[in-house]
């Protein structure tokens, strides 16, 4: 799905129950991240919930990144798995060059979800970010 059929999906559903309930089933969907990437170096700190990120390269010119994630709380998976339909099987320079802010207010979640959350939400970008940056201009 991309940025603006997420965004007519938002749209679509109206009220915000039905939103978080939408949230709530793409986190259910996420494939499972094993539990052996549950380590600490894989946590992402700034969450109060538990949040764990980690990444898969798919070789080729350039690379695309792969996230795999997960959260013990059901809004925060589903934040995971909105992110990762942004973010994920992109190239370094794309996941660099996407707004996410920017896709965040349109969605909405800028003023409906809690500023704990947000600030979470914002971890796992930045996280998602210094990954990509690490690929970016064929830079390992």
């Amino acid at each position: 799905m991309n940025t603006e059929e997420l965004i007519e999906t938002f749209e679509f559903l109206g009220d915000w129950e039905e939103r978080y309930r939408y949230l709530i089933d793409l986190g259910r969907k996420l494939p499972p991240m094993p539990e052996s990437e549950h380590v600490d170096a894989n946590k992402v700190r700034g969450c109060m919930s538990q949040v764990w990120l980690t990444h898969r390269v798919e070789p080729g010119v350039p690379p695309r990144l792969h996230f795999l994630g997960d959260s013990d709380a059901h809004i925060v998976k589903g934040l995971i798995a909105l992110l990762f339909q942004l973010l994920s099987g992109k190239t370094a320079q794309e996941i660099l060059d996407t707004d996410v802010s920017g896709v965040f207010e349109r969605l909405g979640l800028e003023s409906h979800i809690s500023m704990n959350r947000r600030n979470g939400f914002y971890a796992m970008v930045e996280r998602i970010r210094q990954t990509a940056r690490q690929y970016a201009g064929g830079a390992a």
